[in-house]
Parts: structure tokens; sequence; C-alpha cells
């Protein structure tokens, strides 16, 4: 049960990833018109579409990694601590500080991507943070996965 979770909320964090990073792609470096290739079509998309959607991932993918987070506080931490494996517990501490911060910051961010479409900077500095913030807790979030695999 637990594994079946932890790939629930794998597969929920990859959907927000992606999402926020076409946005925040689309919000800092806009498509110019004619212009061609990949790049251009990533970041070509309707930025402000994507917004209910990652609101309502974060806060998923957010919910069931506080489920997961006793899991690991009970049977993954412990043995990290015995091991002084002070690194990884350390990025996993940061982990949930970024993402704390940032689901904390989702009324901001929905409201100003939905009702203040004249903030542009605005908008491009919290879809810059939302994207940054769950890159770093995916990465942090395999690491510490994958250590676990070790202990």
């Amino acid at each position: 049960m637990n594994i079946a979770l932890l790939i629930i909320h794998g597969l929920m964090a990859v959907m927000l990833l992606g999402a926020v990073t076409h946005q925040a792609a689309a919000a800092v470096w806009p498509r110019r018109p004619g212009q061609r290739g990949l790049a251009s079509r990533f970041r070509g998309v309707n930025a402000a579409g994507y917004t209910n959607t990652i609101v309502i991932l974060d806060v998923l993918t957010f919910i069931l990694g506080g489920y997961i987070y006793i899991i690991y506080r009970i049977e993954v931490r412990p043995p990290l601590e015995v091991l002084l494996d002070l690194p990884t517990i350390g990025l996993f501490e940061l982990k949930e500080h970024f993402l704390s911060v940032t689901f904390g910051m989702l009324p901001a961010y929905w409201y100003y991507w939905t009702q203040r479409p004249d903030m542009v900077k605005t908008r491009a500095t919290l879809a810059v943070w939302l994207a940054l913030s769950v890159w770093f807790g995916l990465v942090v979030g395999h690491l510490v996965n994958n250590v676990r695999g070790f202990v």
C-alpha cells in the first residue's frame, strides 16, 4: 500500500512539474509570432490556462506527501540518522521548507494568475518560484527514495 501511494505521489508530482514548467517558461520567455522550433512551441502555451490545474495538483500532491511523510519519519529517517547520513536528511528538510512556503503562497499565486493579468513580472516570479520548488522537491524526493533502498 505504501509503495502504491509513493508511486501515485510521484506521478502527480511529475504532472505538476510538467504544468508548472510550461507555465514558467511561457511567463519568463514568451513565444514571439513567427518563431518556430521545439523551444518556441514549448513556451508558446496559454500560461494562465495551467493555473487551476497547478493549484489542484499542488494541493493533492502536498496532502498525499503529508501522509507519506509520516512513513518517512517512522521508517526511513531513523536508519539514516543511525548511519549519520546528514546530507540526505538535510536535503529532505530543505525540501519540506521550500514546498511548505510554496503551498502557503498558492492563494497569492492563484490570485495573480487568475485575477491580475496586468502583473506580468509578479506572475512570472511566482511561476518560477513554484517551478524551482517543484523541481527541487522531485529531485530530492527521488534521492531520498533511492537512499532508502540502500538502508
